[in-house]
């Protein structure tokens, strides 16, 4: 008996390793010290002494059950992106730049290909976003997970000076939100669409002409990366007030997260377009407005307050990062929370 028997292949686990290197490497910054392989992954401080008084931020999340279409569609070259996104667009929205990023993968068995593509993925992630791949984890978990299936979580730490944290605590009447595009259901809500549309091959392969390709590339399409656009937009000397990352709990649950006590958000419906993906869901799904709005992002991935001066500089900023912006709204006095119109 050995371990082999038993489930794990530790060669198929160095291979894996081998294979995601090239990929890996793309990432580095100069603060990373040593290379893929260690126990732990090094990161120098030494420019965060520039900062007045830094701030670490972190953030830790997945991509839920899009790992499922991912699977039945055998493409795992950009769910790693997903993973990225959920942790850097949320340092972001703080204020901070993220410097690196770690990756656990756990599969029922350890494919090396599909381990370097799925790790291909986080990669690009993290050249995306401008942070370091400086370690990760893949486990084998033979009799706890059917051998094709596999998860994908990250962690990522990010850093800003206290001074340039987004807080929301000078938000005011008349303060204007801008909302950036999204790139589609990015990764929340896939519970839900999972229940709507048929999980099959055949049914992702489908062609709809509202969509302009398969339902599968618009479901797997991954999950916007924001992290320059806001260094674009402080680059431009514009002071964001407040920022909103829209993931699970859409519009009604995150929007309220940016705001302080007193302050009020208006949201308006027909300031820019929905995706064509959120309608098809609507209707297929039979779903309620309120429910599609309390639980995907509408077309919208990001929304920042910024002073009403500030919003022609705020538009140019997003664009000039790659990003397409929308004035969706402003901030008015009253009880926290968000009205959509």
């Amino acid at each position: 008996m050995d371990y082999k028997t038993s489930g794990v292949d530790i060669e198929a686990g160095y291979k894996s390793v081998e294979l995601m290197k090239e990929h890996v490497k793309k990432t580095m910054r100069e603060e990373v010290l040593g290379g893929l392989g260690g126990f732990s992954g090094a990161f120098s401080l030494g420019k965060i002494k520039e900062m007045e008084d830094p701030v670490l931020l972190s953030g830790t999340d997945g991509c839920g059950t899009k790992v499922k279409l991912a699977m039945i569609m055998d493409k795992h070259d950009t769910i790693g992106i997903d993973a990225v996104a959920m942790c850097v667009n949320d340092i972001a929205c703080a204020g901070g730049e993220p410097l690196f990023f770690l990756d656990y993968i756990a599969c029922g068995k350890n494919y090396p290909e599909k381990i370097a593509e799925i790790v291909k993925g986080v990669a690009e992630g993290c050249l995306q976003s401008d942070a370091a791949l400086i370690g990760g984890e893949t486990a084998e978990h033979p009799g706890l997970m059917p051998e094709e299936d596999y998860d994908l979580a990250g962690f990522a730490v990010g850093v800003c000076d206290r001074k340039d944290m987004i807080t929301g605590e000078h938000l005011a009447d008349g303060d204007v939100l801008i909302g950036m595009a999204s790139t589609g259901v990015h990764s929340n809500g896939f519970s839900l669409v999972r229940k709507v549309f048929d999980m099959t091959k055949e049914s992702l392969d489908t062609y709809y002409d509202e969509l302009g390709k398969t339902l599968g590339e618009a479901l797997l399409a991954p999950t916007r990366i924001y992290v320059k656009a806001l260094k674009s937009i402080k680059n431009a000397g514009v002071t964001v007030k407040a920022c909103s990352h829209i993931t699970g709990g859409g519009f009604y649950e995150n929007i309220p997260r940016m705001l302080v006590e007193g302050t009020h958000a208006v949201v308006e419906k027909d300031s820019y377009p929905v995706p064509p993906i959120f309608k098809l869901l609507a209707e297929q799904g039979n779903i309620e407005e309120q429910m599609m709005y309390n639980t995907f992002n509408m077309g919208l991935g990001m929304i920042v307050a910024v002073d009403p001066a500030d919003v022609d500089k705020t538009m140019e900023a997003m664009k000039a990062a790659g990003d397409i912006p929308y004035v969706v709204g402003h901030i008015k006095s009253g009880e926290k929370g968000v009205t959509l119109c």
